[in-house]
């Protein structure tokens, strides 16, 4: 079978993406091309510059890209699921880069480190996400533990679940964590209620809530700071 024409190894040396990265360093290379090294191989009629490019098109910038999940990308063509998995990793990978200042548990001492720490992390996700985070007496985080995905409701947040790592670590407190995937740090009137009730329960229980954090985009509402609990 005939090489394909739209293949990149048939361009000059001194223009291919991955042999420029090494000679001149991954700076000078644009976002399609920096995508099209992980896509890796194209298809007969694109290279896999091509592609990124269109990927870059129909997701309007690489911000928006990285929200996107692997079923997602499976639909462009020339993506499938072994490079779609390959895109889904990198982009994690970031979000822990960007999160992760230094090695180690982190240490929450207030609502801005625990914004700085998750905010990478749940900025691009679709749906709402609650988490806790289990904090030793230092505030130094133990353990995050996922309790629900989807519609914040009571149903579906329940004091058992919030607490039950809490009791068996023993953790010395816990802060709430969840994102708004509209962009809309505000609490709404259910955000407030599940907290009151949390709150409660942690101190029939003995363990303090220290803090409840709404993200937002690149913004953070915290209950706490505003004296909500």
């Amino acid at each position: 079978m005939a090489e394909s024409p739209y293949k990149i190894t048939r361009w000059p040396k001194n223009e291919r993406p991955r042999e420029r990265l090494l000679q001149q360093g991954p700076q000078h290379l644009t976002e399609a091309e920096l995508l099209g090294i992980l896509i890796g191989k194209g298809t007969r009629k694109k290279t896999a510059i091509d592609i990124a490019r269109e990927l870059l098109d129909r997701y309007e910038s690489l911000q928006k890209l990285f929200s996107r999940s692997p079923s997602e990308l499976i639909t462009v063509k020339g993506i499938g699921s072994a490079k779609a998995a390959i895109l889904s990793a990198a982009f994690e990978l970031v979000r822990r880069i960007q999160s992760r200042k230094e090695g180690g548990k982190p240490s929450f001492k207030r609502s801005s480190d625990v914004a700085a720490y998750y905010l990478p992390l749940m900025r691009d996700l679709r749906k709402e996400v609650f988490k806790v985070l289990l904090l030793n007496r230092a505030n130094r985080l133990i353990k995050e533990v996922p309790v629900s995905e989807g519609t914040l409701d009571a149903s579906v947040v329940h004091p058992r679940d919030v607490f039950r790592e809490a009791l068996l670590e023993p953790a010395g407190g816990i802060i709430l964590v969840h994102n708004h995937p509209s962009g809309n740090p505000s609490p709404s009137e259910e955000d407030l209620r599940i907290t009151k009730q949390l709150v409660e329960a942690g101190r029939l229980l003995g363990i303090k809530v220290y803090d409840h954090i709404i993200l937002a985009g690149e913004t953070y509402r915290s209950l706490a700071d505003e004296g909500l609990i």
